[in-house]
């Protein structure tokens, strides 16, 4: 059976129908895009953000990054000589200022203390027998003076001795975290350290130019025992020669870090002499972190801005707020009713975000920051051949024209009007005007 009698067997109902919902289908179509989303874009208003004119506290600063460091970073090492007889602490303890970490044998020491003390006891014996003998004469009081001075040196020598067997035990000069011990028991000490007070061993801060692996790791000195501080931080930063003029020692310091965590601090020093490693001259800042800087890790990145100038009780409204053209500045004051109003305005310091208003506008006026409508931009109207239409834009040039379905599809007639084609010309499917 040919195609031809395939379409004449088909019932003539069923051609109405498929015509019927074909039509409905372009009806609502065309009420959607046509009238329905036009109409709520036209009706769409414009909406106005706003900000009130208020007395905030306007900062100037200099902005640096920098590293976090613990503030005690120690390499103890005993000050005298000897042999170790105990170690008292392990990599990984926590130890409290004034604590006993080592302590090495004092039988050398111990008969040191003695001969000092037998050697002084002999000078004071001199000492008295001059005394007695003086005759007045000049030869006397040279033996005299002489006897006196040696007593002075004895009481010297017995005191550095005393000293040494308090050095016998290893102490620690900070509480900290130990993370390197260096030592055990049977290790034979050079006493390299120097001499210090209360029995401690020597100590150093900062970065280490070597050392044992676990040391080196923790980017401290190489020692007998390392203790790095966890309660107190320094940030090493880097200011630029153009602005380093602005950082003195004292000025306050806000901290960040990449997780958002907020932490304050004090500048603390300011190098006199820039490294120029990075191509510019760069003046090293260190700051010291105030509170414990809780969550702050030995290497972690930090932000800061150094605050070199507050100043409180200043009138300002967003930057985005002023408009500046060939030297002349304006807002847009919102008035009673939302009636608005192009004012000048004098600007002072912007910092922050925010312009600093010395005229044109009092506390608390509203002022526009941006204004937008939401429809803008949705809808277009577009012309065809048959008149116009209210289609979206995104239908322009296609589809949809102003003529209807012109030039295909549906034809020029068959719908009145200027919605499909503005003719009432009968079409035929795929042959239309």
């Amino acid at each position: 059976m040919s195609a031809r009698s395939r379409v004449r067997r088909v019932p003539r109902w069923a051609w109405i129908t498929a015509a019927v919902t074909v039509a409905a289908i372009i009806a609502v179509s065309v009420w959607t895009f046509g009238y329905a989303i036009p109409t709520q874009s036209a009706s769409a208003r414009t909406v106005v953000r706003t900000a009130t004119a208020a007395l905030r506290t306007m900062e100037q600063t200099v902005t640096a990054t920098g590293t976090a460091a613990p503030a005690v970073q120690d390499a103890v090492d005993f000050a005298v000589p000897g042999t170790v007889v105990s170690v008292d602490v392990k990599a990984g303890d926590t130890v409290k200022k004034g604590q006993a970490l080592a302590k090495v044998d004092t039988l050398q020491l111990h008969a040191a203390v003695l001969q000092a003390q037998a050697t002084l006891a002999q000078a004071r014996v001199s000492l008295a027998s001059a005394q007695g003998a003086d005759d007045g004469t000049g030869a006397a009081a040279a033996r005299l003076a002489a006897a006196s001075a040696a007593v002075d040196v004895d009481a010297q020598a017995v005191a550095q001795a005393k000293t040494a067997m308090s050095q016998a035990t290893l102490i620690a000069p900070d509480a900290g975290l130990v993370t390197a011990v260096t030592i055990a028991v049977g290790d034979r000490v050079s006493g390299s350290g120097s001499p210090g007070a209360g029995g401690s061993g020597s100590g150093s801060s900062g970065p280490a130019a070597g050392g044992s692996a676990t040391a080196a790791s923790t980017g401290v000195a190489s020692g007998a025992v390392t203790i790095v501080g966890t309660t107190a931080w320094t940030v090493d930063a880097a200011v630029g020669e153009t602005a380093v003029s602005h950082v003195s020692v004292g000025e306050q310091v806000e901290l960040g870090t990449a997780d958002g965590r907020a932490l304050f601090g004090v500048v603390s020093s300011v190098g006199l002499v820039p490294s120029t490693t990075t191509g510019s001259a760069q003046y090293p800042v260190t700051i010291t972190v105030t509170g414990t800087g809780a969550g702050l890790f030995d290497g972690v990145s930090v932000t800061a801005a150094i605050v070199y100038q507050r100043r409180t009780d200043v009138l300002a409204v967003p930057s985005a707020a002023v408009t500046t053209t060939a030297g002349r500045s304006t807002v847009a004051v919102v008035g009673t009713g939302g009636a608005q109003t192009v004012t000048a305005v004098t600007v002072g310091e912007v910092a922050g975000g925010y312009t600093e208003i010395t005229g044109g506008v009092k506390e608390g006026a509203a002022v526009i920051v941006a204004s937008f409508a939401p429809g803008a931009g949705r809808t277009g109207t577009t012309t065809g051949r048959g008149g116009a239409s209210r289609f979206p834009g995104g239908f322009t040039g296609g589809g949809f024209g102003g003529g209807g379905f012109t030039g295909g599809g549906f034809g020029g007639g068959g719908f009145t009007g200027g919605g499909f084609g503005g003719q009432t010309r009968q079409g035929t499917p795929g042959g239309g005007q």
